[in-house]
């Protein structure tokens, strides 16, 4: 299973980014994939999920009205768009994707990885 995360990069307070993730490696028609995201000295947090089956997601509370995540079926891909960035959400993001329908914020539950993509919020 591989997964490949772009989109990241420089943007300054109050802009948008538009993250993807696509997942390859399964035939699982069923996964959830979840975002999660890591500043330097903090705990890693995961911030939304969606259920690729059918299309429910769940935020955190930290990003809930600001960020929405959505998916296209057939590239295996999602699309986490981040608006009204802050500084505070500077940080390395990267997904993960667990081979099972469930939504969920906790990393423990989701087995495979990408490797990130930074995501800066500076003026």
């Amino acid at each position: 299973v591989q997964l490949v995360e772009s989109g990241g990069g420089l943007v300054q307070p109050g802009g948008s980014l538009r993250l993807s993730c696509t997942a390859s490696g399964f035939s699982n028609s069923d996964y959830t994939i979840a975002w999660f995201r890591q500043a330097p000295g903090k705990e890693r947090e995961g911030i939304a999920c969606i259920d690729v089956s059918d299309s429910n997601t769940e935020y955190a509370d930290s990003v809930n009205g600001r960020f929405n995540i959505s998916n296209d079926k057939a590239r295996n891909t999602v699309y986490p768009e981040m608006n009204d960035l802050k500084p505070e959400d500077t940080a390395l993001y990267y997904c993960r994707v667990k081979l099972l329908q469930g939504l969920a914020l906790n990393s423990q539950e989701y087995r495979y990885w990408g490797g990130g993509t930074q995501i800066t919020v500076s003026s």
